[in-house]
């Protein structure tokens, strides 16, 4: 009796839906490789050349996903934004130690890999790459059958990037007296999507596909707003002229824990919540789950992205360098004497 041959494919795992995948979005990847990459998509590791521009050079790496908010791309079946998210969740972490970053490596795990939904979350990781300056080096999709439900899959970014030495920041050189501005968000960012799922779908109701006068959009529209990327504006400052004494992107934790870490012994971070007009949807998911405020600043960006700690004299001349590069923002604080990292004043 003949006996079916099993295959890989039998197991649910598709060879081909891979690498159908993988030449789909060649030209997108290569498109971010700058001078320096060696090697990309065809070797088993991506390689980069590092220039000798620099004295003493320091790498700087991250890693981070995008998280809960892909349960929106999931329902919306919109896959176009997301890769923005993960670009910029682990490139502005790194910006914040003052590094340019160089290269970025992606992970995207599916349970069964549909190659225009795989295209279309790659193409826009690169694109991403792209706008901040790095190669999208290389990444792996992993088709893993029975570990994903149906439709979904998760994404997962890797950064590296490099600075000088001398030009490390740390928040070592913090001051009293120093002025804390803020760089306006786009919105929720990519942080606190478990909390805004479950108080505006489950609780409140909201649909996704329903339009929102105090949002100007849907739903939907507004919880897939992606993250906005700084490090393609910060680099350029960053490497020239005087540097911001601390650099806080503002992610999971709020204005608490992102600038708290930054903080010397003694010292706090005095903030005025009023100072950042906070986009609309903060107040939506506030008062739809009655959300104390101080737990929304410790969740959400609240309006800022970025936080940068300045020396008092440059404050003025950062200010006008970012809204030149069109990025709002605000002097949101100060750094007082006091034992509490962060005092926030609502």
């Amino acid at each position: 009796m003949n006996k079916k041959k099993t295959t890989y494919a039998d197991a649910g795992v598709n060879i081909e839906a891979a690498e159908k995948t993988l030449k789909s979005v060649k030209s997108a990847i290569e498109a971010t490789y700058t001078s320096a990459v060696v090697s990309g998509l065809a070797d088993f590791g991506g390689m980069m050349a590092l220039s000798g521009e620099y004295e003493d050079a320091i790498l700087v790496s991250g890693t981070d996903s995008v998280g809960t908010k892909l349960k929106i791309a999931f329902a919306l079946d919109k896959h176009d934004t997301i890769g923005q998210d993960v670009v910029a969740m682990n490139v502005d972490d790194i910006v914040c130690m003052g590094a340019k970053p160089l290269f970025f490596l992606d992970y995207l795990g599916v349970g069964r890999l549909e190659p225009h939904v795989a295209a279309t979350v790659i193409e826009g990781v690169a694109t991403a790459c792209k706008k901040a300056g790095c190669a999208l080096l290389g990444g792996e999709t992993a088709e893993l059958p029975g570990l994903y439900a149906e439709g979904e899959y998760d994404l997962v970014g890797f950064a590296v990037g490099i600075v000088e030495r001398s030009r490390i920041i740390d928040g070592s050189a913090i001051e009293l007296g120093d002025i804390v501005v803020g760089l306006a968000s786009s919105g929720l960012h990519s942080n606190g999507y478990s909390l805004v799922r479950k108080v505006l779908l489950e609780m409140a109701g909201y649909k996704l596909e329903q339009h929102l006068d105090e949002l100007g959009c849907t739903l939907g529209e507004e919880l897939l707003r992606p993250t906005r990327l700084y490090c393609q504006d910060l680099v350029p400052l960053l490497e020239h002229g005087p540097l911001p004494h601390a650099v806080a992107h503002i992610t999971g934790g709020g204005w608490y824990d992102n600038i708290a870490r930054l903080m010397p012994q003694g010292m706090t971070a005095a903030l005025d919540s009023k100072a950042v007009p906070a986009p609309p949807i903060f107040d939506l998911v506030q008062t739809a789950g009655n959300v104390a405020t101080e737990e929304m600043y410790r969740t959400f960006n609240m309006g800022t992205g970025m936080a940068l700690v300045l020396d008092a004299d440059d404050a003025e001349g950062w200010m006008q360098s970012l809204n030149a590069a069109e990025h709002e923002c605000f002097v949101v604080g100060e750094i007082i004497s006091g034992e509490e990292s962060v005092r926030i004043n609502f």
